[in-house]
């Protein structure tokens, strides 16, 4: 009797633990079953999300003194306002830097004038002229009239004796998509300065997870070897899109294409326009784009 009985606790034990294990396997199951449709669903939710379109311009605004040699932020801002951009590339823009501009802090103007977010890239940062005053600055800014997550600036390669350049860039948060939106101005007067300036962009707009955007006066023609460098890494947009020469510079008489917008592939370019202007010594880009999430 008794090898009966222990016989039988023997076998309830092993049913015992087969619905335990049975119940383990089957929450297990639930587990990873739940896991895959949240991530399925996550990459539902990004593919569905429409692809964003945006007014993206390039404008060198030459400290705001335009081809009557007045100096005047509002024309400025009403070529901005008036072409209906969204992010605005700019480079020439001082910043308490002199009486040239009347010590005026000219990205921060211009974006409560247009009421747009705004980063500034100091490339040349001195010391006030009176001791208390803001410190006296020149370079470039981006306006966006988008949500600004982050951004920094990095100083470009620069040979002795000229102007310090930079690359200024901004995470922009597109109603739900993140575009990395760059802009910078090269050297003017020194083919291979710009060159090794080139060479230390792409890196530094290369491996991006977000839609690539740069913008900048460039001050080379499109098929100078700075410019087919930068196309290694990215695409010029007003090829793509653009009717005409699309010559920028000089106001007067343009005869010069030296102001850009390229894009990462993944980038769709509607439409590319230069505007007339006479706000500066060069005319603004204006490019419609549209950007999306990545898989």
């Amino acid at each position: 009797m008794a090898d009966r009985h222990d016989l039988g606790m023997f076998v309830s034990r092993l049913a015992q633990l087969a619905r335990r294990t049975a119940g383990i396997a089957g929450i297990a199951v639930l587990a990873i079953t739940t896991a895959t449709t949240a991530a399925n669903a996550d990459a539902t939710a990004a593919s569905d999300v429409p692809d964003r379109q945006i007014r993206v311009a390039s404008f060198n605004i030459h400290h705001a003194q335009g081809v009557d040699d007045k100096l005047d932020l509002q024309r400025v801002a009403d070529v901005i306002r008036t072409g209906g951009a969204d992010i605005v590339g700019l480079q020439e823009v001082d910043r308490h830097w002199s009486e040239r501009s009347e010590f005026a802090d000219q990205a921060s103007w211009l974006a409560e004038r247009l009421h747009m977010h705004v980063v500034y890239g100091a490339n040349l940062d001195l010391d006030p002229l009176t001791p208390g005053a803001p410190r006296r600055q020149y370079g470039t800014a981006i306006l966006s009239r988008y949500p600004i997550l982050d951004w920094d600036n990095t100083l470009l390669p620069r040979y002795d004796g000229h102007e310090q350049r930079g690359l200024l860039r901004a995470l922009v948060q597109v109603r739900g998509v993140r575009v990395q939106v760059f802009n910078t101005h090269l050297q003017h007067n020194n083919a291979n300065e710009r060159l090794e300036q080139v060479r230390a962009i792409q890196p530094l707009v290369a491996p991006r997870e977000e839609p690539v955007v740069l913008t900048g006066d460039l001050n080379a023609r499109p098929d100078a070897p700075e410019i087919r460098a930068l196309s290694e890494s990215l695409t010029d947009a007003w090829p793509r899109a653009g009717a005409g020469d699309g010559y920028t510079y000089p106001v007067a008489v343009p005869s010069a294409r030296i102001d850009y917008v390229f894009t990462s592939a993944d980038v769709r370019v509607k439409s590319a326009t230069v505007a007339t202007s006479d706000a500066s010594d060069h005319l603004p880009l204006f490019v419609d784009l549209l950007v999306g999430r990545r898989a």
